[in-house]
This record gives structure tokens, C-alpha cells and sequence, in this order.
């Protein structure tokens, strides 16, 4: 057992060995994410399964707190209501579960942020093609290859990975580290 534990951890640190080449694209997602909350708007989050576990625990941090007592920051993770998503899911279809919040409460200006391990879920593209259309802005959290949101995004952060988990712990420490810009830039 011990074997499996170091394995795993080796694997975890080997994978974090790779991200200093997502800095750019982290620096350029942040910003957008401050212009967005200086010009009165809202960051939404999207994702499936430990996606969505993922877009509730960022919201959580930005309406919150990351580290410092602040005013709260308007993040919206759209995966919480159940009766929302399941009548969407119910009256259309699940591949509209997101897109038609997305249509309902987003405005030009906001910030969607999708998560998907490969950067291919259905109701996550829908979603941010329809925030496009909205010309909100679009950021995606992906891994392997990146997906579809390679085309659809405003910026793709790919972690660079093609093991599930691995992606997943990449996500959290990005969005752990918008989190700690976005406080920054309104701890003035």
C-alpha cells in the first residue's frame, strides 16, 4: 500500500512539475476576472461531477473569503440549484443545463468559467458559446489536449496532464491561485 501512496504523490508532483508554463495564461485570466468585478460583473462556474465540486469550491472563495477579510466578490456557481437543473434537464435536454442559465442571468461583461478534465463537455460548450454570444468573456479550465474549448474560449488554461486526477489537483491550485490575484488587486 505504501507503494500506491508514494506513486500517487509522485504522480501529483510530477504533473505540478509542468505548470510554470500556464503562468500567462493564469496572469491573463486573472485579469480578466478584475477588470470584470471593477466594471461590476459576475464571474459564473460550470462543470460536471468534481468539475462542478470545483466551480462551487472557487464561488465559495470569491463570495467568501481566500485569505483576507474583504467584501464579497459576485461568483455564481450554476451547478447548485437542483431544481433548476433538473428542469432544464427535464423541459430541454441536459446538454442545456448551463447555456440556459447562461442566457437567463449573464450579461455582456461577465466572466464564465468552464471546467471539464478534457475540455469537451456538452452543456459546459453550450454554456460558454451562449456567454460568447452574450460577449461576456470565457475562460476554460481543461487538461489533456484542451478540447473544444481550445476554440471557443477566450483563454484555455490546459493543465498539462492526461490523468483525470492529476488535471483535477491542477484545477484547485489554479483556481486557488485566482482567487489570491483577484484579492490582491482589490486589497488597495
Amino acid at each position: 500500500m505504501k507503494d500506491l501512496i508514494e506513486n500517487e504523490f509522485n504522480a501529483h508532483i510530477n504533473a505540478i512539475k509542468l505548470i510554470h508554463n500556464l503562468i500567462d495564461d493564469v496572469e491573463k485570466s486573472a485579469q480578466l476576472c478584475i477588470d470584470c468585478l471593477k466594471n461590476g460583473g459576475k464571474i459564473f462556474l460550470i462543470g460536471n461531477g468534481g468539475s462542478a465540486a470545483d466551480a462551487q469550491h472557487i464561488a465559495a472563495e470569491l463570495v467568501g473569503r481566500f485569505k483576507l477579510d474583504r467584501k464579497g466578490f459576485p461568483a455564481i456557481a450554476l451547478t447548485t440549484d437542483s431544481s433548476i437543473l433538473t428542469s432544464i434537464a427535464n423541459d430541454y435536454d441536459y446538454s442545456n443545463v448551463f447555456s440556459r442559465q447562461i442566457d437567463a442571468i449573464a450579461k455582456k461583461g461577465d466572466i464564465v468559467i468552464g471546467i471539464s478534465t478534457k475540455g469537451n463537455s456538452e452543456n459546459v460548450t453550450k454554456a460558454l458559446e451562449a456567454a460568447s454570444k452574450l460577449k461576456c468573456k470565457t475562460i476554460g479550465l481543461s487538461g489533456k489536449d484542451g478540447g473544444i474549448f481550445n476554440d471557443i474560449c477566450d483563454v484555455n488554461i490546459i493543465a498539462p496532464s492526461n490523468d483525470t486526477p492529476r488535471i483535477q489537483e491542477i484545477h484547485i491550485l489554479i483556481g486557488h491561485t485566482l482567487c489570491h490575484l483577484i484579492e490582491q488587486a482589490f486589497n488597495v
